[in-house]
């Protein structure tokens, strides 16, 4: 087993010992999970660079992770479930998004909420897999090696991507203040720095006079490798990215095997090795929003639900709002909170089935490696419209020209909710977010739609203990109209007085890293043609 030990610092009672129902109060459990893997394990074969890791006395590759634990004080009141909530940010969602809790700091007490989760019995597990993070109090992490070759730390190119929301002459070199990777030369007259009106514009070529490596201190400009300057200023709504050589390529993709150990250590560990989950483990679920979401479909796509024993990890999983998208999860110099259109978010395949590229020839499917070992989970993705406009959405359930809709996997659902936005909704209407510092042209949407993501927890975990189907998939779908091109729903959006869509519309497409995407040799990469994109048609009302 990978996990060698779960080093527990803290045990206390959740939510001040308060009481939930039948299942009574929860205790709190904080700690750091140490493991230790086998870099020639076929399991482990898929995660990049792990070979050039740094081992220990036995040959194994050692890591570690923050993590915590909810379960019932007595567990035998406990549902027999675990609900691995995948951080993201290093920031635990699932309190927020099923028990309809407010968010509070990191390192604030846990708010129940309801209490939904609690209620229901499950044993509420999360543990750090992103090692980039921030460093702030209460962030979960986890911390790996780096890569290295005979001739020590390696080096290569990293491209940066950013999109300023208000005017500025200095940017850090990472998205939302994770930690960069610091450009090895400050004098570097190799680096690039290209502009664009929008992501699929012609890019434009900065002169490399025209900026720096600097931030202002006080005043003046000071050199600094994990930032970067420029005089004239960063123009709000403009897509800008840098192009530099940095030195140090830590081992991203251990925050799968991570997640995978943890949860296999949880289900088959002793209490004599200090598992505080032995014996009361029958299922194991994982939900995960957004970029944790995309995570999930990344770890299908690794084929990591089968540990290095043969045995399943999670019964189900519900990667939510993730698109058909995957992430900056698995390769060398990956920065996991990047949302960049032209980077590994974006590649094929993007439906559990085998699809051939017509473009590339490529086939290959999320599912292939787990359909190959029987150890597919039941899957439920949940999207807005939202992740059809800008995230592949479409592309989960139909072919690759557009043509016709897929069969899915017997254990798979798709369901959208419709007329939702990306992040779940609230009042009082606004157009104003604070967090990213942006006024919208419309009011945000103000539909709450958690009680479909308790739902679906319900139907999933009954799924998995009865087979009892979950309901049938509702998407948008090419055999009934339902399913539309862009231009198509942008024409209605526009007969709506004072509804301007954007122009142009957001197109993804095709993008060459190099033969092995865990090693990018194409940097950045070669940019093909756009695959095709459809969202869900709208009546004369939007």
């Amino acid at each position: 087993m990978a996990v060698t030990k779960l080093e527990i610092n803290s045990r206390s009672p959740f939510a001040q010992g308060q009481p939930f129902g039948d299942t009574g109060g929860y205790e709190q459990i904080d700690g750091t999970v140490y493991f230790a893997v086998d870099p020639g394990h076929p399991a482990n074969e898929p995660i990049a660079d792990l070979k050039l890791a740094t081992r220990d006395a036995s040959g194994m590759v050692t890591f570690s992770s923050d993590f915590r634990i909810l379960q019932p004080t007595d567990p035998s009141k406990g549902n027999r479930s675990v609900f691995f909530d995948i951080l993201n940010r290093g920031k635990a969602p699932a309190l927020r998004n099923f028990n309809n809790a407010p968010e509070v700091a990191p390192d604030a007490p846990m708010d129940p909420g309801n209490g939904f989760l609690m209620r229901y019995g499950y044993t509420v597990v999360w543990c750090g897999w992103q090692c980039d993070v921030p460093d702030l109090p209460g962030v979960m992490r986890i911390n790996v090696p780096d890569a290295v070759t005979a001739e020590g730390p390696i080096s290569g190119e990293v491209v940066v991507t950013f999109h300023p929301n208000t005017p500025t002459q200095v940017q850090y070199l990472s998205d939302r203040s994770h930690r960069p990777y610091p450009a090895n030369k400050l004098e570097d007259w190799d680096s690039v720095l290209t502009v664009q009106e929008h992501e699929d514009a012609p890019e434009e070529i900065i002169p490399r006079e025209q900026w720096a490596f600097a931030r202002i201190e006080g005043d003046r400009v000071a050199p600094d490798a994990r930032h970067i300057y420029m005089a004239a200023g960063f123009v709000p709504g403009k897509v800008y990215q840098v192009n530099y050589t940095t030195t140090g390529a830590p081992i991203v993709g251990l925050g799968m095997l991570a997640t995978r150990d943890m949860m296999s250590f949880l289900r088959h560990g002793s209490t004599e090795q200090d598992n505080p989950c032995a014996g009361y483990v029958d299922r194991a679920h994982s939900f995960g929003v957004s970029q944790s979401g995309r995570f999930l479909r990344h770890f299908l796509y690794l084929g990591m639900n089968e540990d290095e024993s043969g045995r399943t990890v999670f019964d189900g999983l519900i990667p939510h709002v993730g698109g058909g998208k995957r992430g900056e999860f698995n390769h060398r110099f990956a920065q996991p909170s990047s949302q960049a259109s032209r980077s590994p978010n974006s590649l094929f395949p993007f439906s559990d089935t085998d699809q051939t590229d017509p473009e590339t020839g490529r086939t290959d499917g999320l599912m292939r490696r787990l359909a190959a070992k029987g150890k597919v989970p039941k899957v439920m993705y949940i999207n807005t419209p939202s992740e059809y406009w800008g995230g592949h959405g479409s592309l989960l359930h139909t072919d690759l020209t557009a043509a016709r809709d897929l069969d899915l996997l017997d254990s798979v659902r798709i369901y959208m909710v419709g007329g939702a936005q990306h992040a779940n909704g609230s009042l009082p209407l606004t157009d104003f977010d604070p967090g990213d510092d942006i006024r919208t042209q419309q009011l945000f949407n103000c539909l709450d739609y958690r009680a479909v993501l308790r739902a679906a927890l319900v139907n999933l975990d009954r799924w998995a203990k009865t087979g009892q189907e979950a309901p049938p998939s509702r998407y948008p779908r090419l055999s009934d109209g339902t399913a539309v091109t862009p231009g198509d729903a942008s024409a209605s959006f526009r007969a709506i007085p004072g509804v301007n869509p954007p122009v142009p519309l957001r197109r993804f497409t095709r993008l060459d890293f190099g033969p092995d995407p865990g090693v990018p040799t194409n940097v950045p990469p070669v940019v093909g043609n756009p695959y095709p994109s459809l969202v869900s048609a709208v009546d004369s009302d939007g």
